[in-house]
């Protein structure tokens, strides 16, 4: 096995050879993964049988959850379909290099343009779904990153196939085998994590606890991608339907997910009218309701015995900094706008957050109020991905506020550099610039691409 920094310096050098390859080749090579997959997808999901079996021994004897056990299973036909779909999508997508976002001449014949370009080489490290290999490889293909990706243990044995095809498919492309790399073990990550000279960027997409572990122990900078504490603030006007509509779905949808909401906030004027109908309408879902006092009172005049003991219970102060990742939801009643949106921005992760209102200055004031990367209005929470976005796929939801923030697409792992060129006789230098000397023009230059 290659260490550390034999794979890192791969990378490097993969990613500093794939520079002159032609987007259109980068795309060749998305369809070439493709056909790869296609033809090791019985092998494949084989691999995926193992891994589910083992982690179902992990989660009976309770060192596993069933979140985590739900986003191993590659097997459902829509999530492998998904999967292939999304190499089509990004592959499909514009080329996010090469755009001008600042062009002007300087001085006659003094051209300046800002340009993007890749980052460079990304270290991804990623716990339980493996498909995030594929959705990886395939944005990191399309924005002309190299990348290494090091998925959980509990995954490993896809991860390992679903790579291979990656490497059977870049072989028959004019991109380097090393340009995606996978890594399998927590040494292997230390050890990267202080080759700053080779690895550009960091992206860890998991716990709260990983991402802070990898921001104290490297020097390369880092795209924190943590945990969702998403909620959902029920407004004095909120309406009915809406109202059940995008909490149900918040909630039920995909509980195991990062956009999953976690916090119902109820209105202290709706807690006898609006939230016993809402209540009703989870408990119809099967989910545990995590209440504070207002909100638990009605219930238990309103639910039968069996109903309320199975479903409802007092929620604790550690119910509304945690994430569920199932079908359970805390619920806090709070006086107005303001401190729900106080609430949110000392509570929450940052993610994303929803408001039901009929009311349009309450819906501005949450939007901009809220220190999050989403803030919806009469919408589900689980409309925060990449794929719903439209990026086709994502490399996960940043909770920073720095470079890229939301779902992380294409546009999220390209930066920029200047390019500047001289096309007079005996070229331009700075010194003939100033006090008595020529001034600039900054003269704005209309182009949405560089001629060299």
């Amino acid at each position: 096995m290659s260490s550390a920094e034999e794979i890192a310096k791969a990378a490097k050098a993969a990613f500093e050879a794939s520079q002159l390859v032609s987007s259109e080749e980068r795309v060749a090579a998305l369809y070439a993964i493709k056909r790869e997959l296609e033809a090791k997808k019985s092998s494949i999901l084989d691999a995926n049988r193992e891994d589910l079996q083992a982690a179902r021994l992990e989660v009976d004897a309770g060192r596993m959850s069933e979140s985590m056990l739900k986003r191993l299973d590659l097997g459902k036909q829509d999530k492998w379909d998904s999967m292939l779909q999304g190499v089509l999508d990004v592959a499909a997508m514009p080329d996010p290099t090469g755009k001008v976002g600042y062009a002007t001449e300087l001085d006659d014949g003094l051209e300046l343009y800002r340009v993007s370009c890749p980052i460079g080489v990304l270290l991804v490290i990623f716990e339980s779904r493996p498909e995030v290999v594929v959705n990886i490889a395939t944005l990191a293909i399309k924005s002309g990153n190299a990348a290494i990706l090091k998925g959980g243990k509990e995954s490993m044995r896809t991860a390992v196939l679903l790579a291979d095809a990656i490497t059977s498919g870049l072989a028959k492309t004019n991109l380097p085998p090393t340009y995606i790399q996978t890594i399998q073990t927590r040494d292997e990550v230390s050890s990267l994590l202080s080759l700053d000279r080779y690895i550009d960027l960091v992206i860890p997409r998991g716990s709260n606890a990983l991402v802070k572990n990898i921001q104290n122990n490297t020097r390369i900078p880092v795209m924190g991608h943590s945990d969702g504490l998403c909620s959902v603030f029920l407004d004095e006007s909120a309406d009915e339907q809406k109202a059940v509509r995008v909490v149900v779905d918040s909630k039920v949808d995909y509980p195991s997910a990062c956009n999953a909401a976690e916090t119902l906030i109820v209105h202290q004027s709706l807690v006898t009218t609006l939230w016993p109908i809402v209540a009703k309408a989870l408990i119809s879902k099967k989910v545990k309701l995590l209440c504070d006092q207002p909100t638990y009172s009605p219930l238990s005049s309103i639910l039968d015995t069996e109903t309320l003991k199975t479903y409802v219970q007092p929620s604790t102060a550690e119910d509304y900094t945690t994430e569920h990742l199932s079908l359970t939801l805390s619920i806090i009643t709070l006086p107005s706008l303001a401190t729900a949106i106080q609430w949110i921005n000392s509570h929450s992760s940052h993610h994303t957050d929803s408001i039901v209102t009929e009311n349009e200055a309450n819906a501005s004031v949450f939007c901009n109020g809220v220190d999050s990367a989403g803030v919806f209005v009469n919408a589900s929470t689980r409309f925060a991905d990449g794929f719903r976005y439209g990026f086709g796929t994502e490399v996960g939801i940043s909770t920073g506020r720095i470079h890229a923030r939301g779902p992380v697409g294409l546009e999220g792992l390209v930066t920029y550099k200047y390019k500047m060129r001289s096309v007079v006789s005996g070229g331009h230098v700075a010194g003939e610039f100033g006090s008595g000397g020529k001034q600039f023009k900054h003269k704005p230059i209309e182009t949405s691409f560089v001629p060299f």
